[in-house]
């Protein structure tokens, strides 16, 4: 069930002036706002930008969107992207018109900027504790019949700040929360055990402004994960929310309303779909709810790796969508060159840069960056060796691949989205 309202607040976005805030804009652009820019269809490489720029490939996006779209319907699954990644209500709504039925969060902030573009379905994946969060929360539930939010609890103690708070902010509407079952001991959040998620139920149970609705864990986190393992941790969770809906732990949804059950990132949606597919029939419907989000821009490393699509490739393939742009600005020494690209710009917490191509500073002409490697990355130049017979000369544009999407999105607030031919359709907007 895709979400029933759009992103509001795009328009604004685009009335948003073009200054020094955003780095690698045209610095003649200065002042236009950006739906003006963008309507200038400005080209990334003569269009007066400045490097270091990162692009986002519009066809790569459409494709990952309509992909996962696909995926999802073909494996009767829900969808809420997690927020985290990109941060962009532009994106956002694009992935509720390809039918996501909401977005997920991390942290309150993110909350609140989903709410202000007006989000109606909000899947917080952490456990909420935070006193002045739940405030805005329940104030955001109280004006609003229309959204729905539901979030972690993983222990006693959490529900019982959360409802210390909820009940001193005099909510009128109980928070849903989904009880998450821990991937195993050494991983990261969650109960450990079912009798600790059964703990935790009751102490839900006990708390009146607090309303089970389901429960929810992150696979990725499965210590030394395996398919096998993997979906032996899935059909534990699955188990566990069998195990509640017979005790009657589902009480208080109304008849018709899903329990949901949800787990999901990016690396083992497929053993998701494969396990979700045999939850046995529940006493009311489920919604079984993916949270994958990288997708929407993939990536030249990590997510390459371990997508799921490589182990599914009749099923399709994401396509990487970012590419970083910077010139070489000195060539000290046969064999070593140095981009205006550093940690400033580029992602690095997984893997480093890739060069994948070269423009000519002299001619435009693009050619592959054979024997070109980026080997470490200052703050603001990237060190590269260089193979004889290269030809990499001062002012030759290098273009990078990245990985992994979520730390290349939140250094940058303005992305050009740009076309195959280097032709810029839009830009699109981040809140980090």
């Amino acid at each position: 069930m895709a979400a029933d309202r759009p992103v509001a607040g795009l328009a604004g976005l685009a009335d948003e002036r073009v200054d020094h805030r955003f780095k690698a804009l045209p610095p003649d652009a200065e002042g236009l706002t950006v739906g003006a820019l963008a309507a200038e269809r400005r080209n990334l490489f003569t269009g007066g930008f400045t490097t270091p720029v990162l692009a986002l490939s519009a066809e790569s996006v459409a494709h990952n969107l309509t992909l996962l779209e696909t995926y999802a319907q073909r494996h009767g699954l829900a969808f809420a992207p997690h927020g985290k990644t990109s941060m962009s209500p532009q994106l956002f709504a694009r992935q509720l018109e390809r039918g996501a039925w909401g977005i997920t969060a991390a942290v309150p902030h993110q909350a609140r900027v989903y709410r202000a573009y007006g989000i109606q379905r909000i899947f917080l994946a952490n456990e909420l504790v935070d006193a002045a969060a739940l405030r805005w929360l329940a104030g955001e539930l109280d004006a609003d019949p229309g959204f729905r939010f539901v979030c972690y609890v993983d222990s006693v103690r959490g529900v019982e700040l959360m409802d210390e708070a909820l009940r001193a902010a005099r909510a009128s509407r109980p928070v849903d929360v989904v009880v998450e079952l821990g991937a195993g001991e050494g991983a990261r959040t969650g109960a450990r055990t079912e009798a600790d998620c059964s703990a935790v139920a009751d102490a839900v149970a006990a708390a009146g402004s607090l309303r089970l609705v389901g429960v929810a864990g992150y696979e990725g986190e499965v210590p030394e994960a395996s398919g096998e393992r993997v979906r032996d941790w899935l059909r534990r969770l699955v188990a566990l929310a069998v195990a509640f809906d017979a005790e009657g732990r589902f009480a208080a949804l109304d008849a018709g309303e899903p329990v949901v059950i949800s787990a999901g990132g990016s690396a083992w949606f497929d053993a998701v779909a494969d396990v979700f597919a045999e939850i046995p029939q529940l006493s009311h419907p489920v919604l079984k709810l993916l949270r994958s989000g990288a997708y929407v821009s993939h990536d030249d490393g990590h997510y390459r790796d371990v997508t799921p699509f490589n182990r599914v490739p009749e099923e399709g393939a994401l396509q990487p969508a970012f590419r970083l742009w910077a010139q070489v600005v000195s060539r000290p020494a046969p064999g070593q060159a140095f981009l205006n690209a550093g940690k400033r710009d580029a992602a690095y917490d997984l893997d480093l840069p890739q060069a994948q191509v070269v423009r000519s500073g002299r001619d435009g002409s693009v050619r592959e960056a054979t024997g070109i490697e980026v080997t470490k990355l200052s703050d603001q130049h990237a060190w590269v060796e260089t193979e004889e017979g290269t030809g990499l000369e001062i002012g030759d544009w290098v273009g990078m691949g990245l990985s992994h999407p979520c730390t290349s999105f939140d250094k940058w607030q303005l992305i050009p989205l740009v076309k195959a031919d280097g032709t810029v359709t839009d830009y699109i907007r981040t809140f980090f």
